[in-house]
């Protein structure tokens, strides 16, 4: 079973990671490298930004 392509660029990616502090283990061992947790933090805040990004459209 091939990989699908994730859906959040590598910028948002990386810039997330230098947010919650792991970006030097990515640098180092790659996004195999990253814990369980840290990828779930990880995808907890692309959500967090996305809603926030709505609530600001929503109230122009």
């Amino acid at each position: 079973m091939g990989r699908r392509r994730g859906i959040m660029s590598d910028e948002l990616k990386e810039e997330i990671a230098k947010e919650l502090g792991f970006y030097e283990t990515v640098q180092k061992e790659g996004w195999g490298g990253i814990r369980a947790r840290d990828a779930g933090n990880m995808v907890k805040r692309a959500i967090e930004m996305a809603e926030e990004q709505m609530l600001k459209n929503d109230n122009k």
